[in-house]
Order: structure tokens, then C-alpha cells, then sequence
């Protein structure tokens, strides 16, 4: 039985506790064997807060989680029940998302860790002040 991903929309904010919650779910009804991974892209991000540099994350799609499972009648139906879960993406006739694109994100979400991305941001021809560093 080929497991593939697909993407399943949540309640935007509570992604971490729909998938705790289908977890819980497929051990509930023991369909251990037809279900892979659940995956919510996340990245950790450098910010400044009050002077303070802090690392938090950031996920790539909020409202988003990726399954990776077999898709058949019972297996829909779980997943669609769930709590904090509205439905798949592709609404009744879910199509597979392709594995490159899921290698992609893995990829993503480890470089993500290695080396946060900075948030702040600056446009071309904006004023800055510095306040530390060689050039203060």
C-alpha cells in the first residue's frame, strides 16, 4: 500500500493541535498502518524584540498540515472528522501532492534551523540608524 502526501486544511493557528489531535485518532482506531507522517513546515526566524534578539518560528503555511497516508474511504473520513480540521485540499477528489515538492520543504525547514532567517527587512533608499556594531 503506497503512502502519498496530502495537504489537509486546518483551523489558521491550531495546526499543531489538529495534528495532535489526528494523531491521536489514527491510534484511536488503530489504522497505524495506513497513515506515514504528518508534517507542518515550519522555519525559525531572528527577531528583535525590545532590543533583543529572539528565535521563534514561523510556519511556511499557516492553516496547513501535510499527511502522508493511503487514501480510501475510512481513512478520508478520519482525517475529515478530526477536530480543527475543515477538509482537504481538492475538496471530495484530494490529489497526491508530488514528493519532490515535500523533499523541497524537508530541505527548506532544515536550513531553516541551521541558520534563522533574519525578519527585518529593508527597502532601497530607506533611512536606518545604527546603533552597535563597526559602522555606529
Amino acid at each position: 500500500m503506497a503512502l502519498k502526501w496530502y495537504v489537509v486544511h486546518t483551523y489558521s493557528g491550531h495546526e499543531n493541535k489538529a495534528r495532535l489531535a489526528l494523531l491521536e485518532r489514527i491510534k484511536q482506531e488503530s489504522m497505524d498502518t495506513e497513515f506515514g507522517q504528518v508534517l507542518i513546515p515550519t522555519e525559525s526566524v531572528l527577531e528583535m524584540v525590545k532590543g533583543q534578539r529572539r528565535t521563534t518560528t514561523r510556519k511556511f503555511y499557516p492553516g496547513y498540515m501535510f499527511v502522508q497516508m493511503a487514501l480510501n474511504e475510512r481513512t478520508y473520513h478520519l482525517v475529515k472528522n478530526t477536530a480543527r480540521v475543515t477538509g482537504f485540499l481538492g475538496g471530495t477528489t484530494p490529489t497526491p501532492v508530488n514528493e519532490k515538492d515535500i523533499a523541497q520543504i524537508n530541505s527548506q525547514m532544515s536550513e531553516g534551523a541551521n541558520k534563522p532567517k533574519p525578519r527585518v527587512s529593508f527597502e532601497e533608499g530607506e533611512n536606518v540608524r545604527v546603533i552597535n556594531g563597526p559602522f555606529a
